[in-house]
């Protein structure tokens, strides 16, 4: 099932694009924790990007941050096969190698009530760094 709203997927287009107003400064749509939030098996990437198949779990997010060896062994080659990424967002980088739920591989969980722009207090707030 596909799902479509038009005025949902619009917003999220021009959100994604970085276009509108968000009260938040340097505000960045981050990929790679939603495939996590909403496709923590990564059931979905797979179903509309074939060329991952063999990737396993959450790592068909992230197909660029494979070993040589892993992408091997799953029939992937980046730049050939599947393509390089074209810009990988600083901000992504403490979501890569991570479990769906937010929790990083071997090391400790963090909760995602640990953001501090989450929740109304971020928008009622007035010291935003508190």
């Amino acid at each position: 099932k596909v799902d479509y709203d038009v005025c949902s997927n619009y917003g999220n287009w021009l959100y994604s694009a970085g276009i509108g107003n968000d009260p938040r400064d340097s505000r960045k749509f981050n990929m790679i924790k939603q495939g996590l939030d909403y496709d923590g098996n990564g059931d979905y990437v797979r179903l509309w990007v074939p060329e991952l198949q063999g990737i396993k779990g959450a790592d068909v997010h992230t197909p660029w941050a494979l070993s040589s060896a892993a992408l091997s062994q799953a029939g992937v080659t980046l730049g050939e096969t599947y393509p390089q990424p074209v810009v990988t967002a600083p901000e992504w980088s403490r979501h890569i190698h991570q479990r769906p739920g937010g929790s990083p591989h071997p090391r400790g969980r963090r909760g995602p009530m640990q953001h501090k722009d989450r929740g109304i207090d971020f928008y009622f707030s007035r010291n935003k760094d508190a």
